[in-house]
């Protein structure tokens, strides 16, 4: 299989370098910038190629531009079109599966992947529109495995979702950063703190899949009575730690909506 990108800036070169240890997988890399094409090509086995190339090569070409620029993106897709009908699989935030259908008269898939797809434990929201056949979904879903998990989910909450899924991760790393100042100040080397709060995090964070349970229900099972961790929550609490965080996501969905 081969798999076009254009655009390699964080988000596409994240999938890009993820995507091009899949097995059999081809990656043909187009940049506006060829020099940061190359250097990626040359990084991660790939190729950097023309932009007609890799429109006519692709079995799937990955749109990694600016929500703004997707509509003239697609336009000079479809002129470089042959006979060579590639799945588009499209990387803006807050452009719809139908305004991408509209756009062009190809397979659409709508995706929202996050940064940790570098290191193969990121999350990607996706939809379709009714071009894309089940042997599609079954290739994407390949192509898609070395960068973590892909969740399909109705559009009326995509925005929502993708927000704490893409978002997120800039906050978790607030929050390790913050918790690293805490243990630095207890006198903890600066990298042995930061390596307990990554680590801590990626834990608690796969606890709470596997178990299923409400995080709430996981809080109270570490606060002893009288003890540290609770000291710690009642100080979180105190600071507006959960209604920040609320907060936050609200106003990043509505920025990238634009509600």
């Amino acid at each position: 299989m081969k798999y076009g990108f254009i655009g390699t800036g964080n988000m596409g070169g994240a999938l890009a370098t993820a995507i091009a240890r899949g097995e059999n997988a081809e990656v043909l890399l187009y940049d506006k910038d060829m020099e940061k094409a190359e250097a990626l090509a040359a990084k991660i086995s790939a190729k950097a190629v023309a932009f007609e190339n890799a429109v006519q090569a692709s079995d799937f070409l990955f749109i990694g531009v600016k929500p703004y620029l997707v509509k003239d993106v697609l336009a000079q897709v479809n002129d470089a079109l042959n006979n060579n009908r590639p799945v588009i699989v499209s990387m803006a935030a807050a452009v719809t599966v139908a305004q991408l259908s509209d756009m062009i008269s190809l397979p659409v898939i709508r995706i929202l992947p996050n940064t940790p797809a570098l290191v193969g434990k990121g999350l990607a929201l996706a939809a379709k529109n009714t071009l894309v056949t089940d042997e599609m979904t079954d290739a994407f879903l390949a192509a898609m495995a070395p960068t973590g998990e892909t969740l399909w989910m109705d559009e009326n909450v995509f925005d929502g979702a993708g927000t704490v899924a893409s978002c997120g991760p800039a906050f978790a790393y607030m929050f390790m950063e913050a918790l690293a100042d805490g243990g630095v100040y207890c006198g903890v080397p600066r990298d042995k703190a930061m390596l307990c709060a990554a680590q801590m995090l990626i834990g608690a964070g796969e606890m709470l899949k596997q178990s299923g349970m409400h995080p709430g229900a996981m809080k109270d099972a570490v606060c002893s009575p009288g003890g540290s961790t609770i000291e710690g929550v009642r100080t979180l609490e105190e600071n507006a730690f959960r209604a920040a965080t609320t907060q936050a996501v609200i106003n990043a969905w509505k920025k990238m909506t634009g509600k």
